[in-house]
């Protein structure tokens, strides 16, 4: 029996908007001096999942802005690397796609946490599904989405 997927959440701290987010993830593409390829995202975090074979090439990461999970991202594979100050480490590597989702409040946590495919939002079908809007926010604020 196949494992299911697990999936990953995390805060974007000092982003506000995904046009934010989308635009530091192009400006800071190879920040860190890593090469994993052109067409992909990177994280880097500081400790490596200890359920990485439920989330490689399986999960994703869901983006929390502004306090309401937004976004998500695949992720294609978790590599373990070294950071300047040669601490141990590791490099989330996910597709470029940001894919919208139902935006759900979440309370401000450190670091990543995992995130049960049962508790994942929705992803937003189509285009024309404003997920930054003003009204999405308070229809999550209030839990009516």
């Amino acid at each position: 029996m196949a494992q299911s997927p697990m999936h990953l959440i995390k805060l974007c701290v000092g982003i506000s908007t995904l046009e934010e987010l989308e635009s530091y993830r192009s400006e800071r593409a190879h920040w860190w001096g890593a090469d994993y390829g052109e067409d992909v995202h990177v994280h880097r975090t500081r400790m490596m999942p200890k359920r990485a074979e439920e989330i490689e090439g399986r999960g994703s990461i869901y983006w929390v802005i502004s306090g309401v999970i937004r976004a998500r991202q695949r992720i294609l594979r978790l590599a373990a690397a070294t950071d300047g100050e040669g601490k141990g480490c590791c490099d989330i590597i996910m597709a470029p796609d940001l894919i919208r989702v139902s935006p759900r409040p979440k309370r401000p946590f450190q670091g990543w946490r995992y995130l049960d495919p049962k508790e994942a939002p929705a992803d937003l079908g189509g285009e024309g599904n404003d997920a930054d809007s003003p009204l999405a926010d308070e229809l999550a604020r209030l839990g009516l989405i």
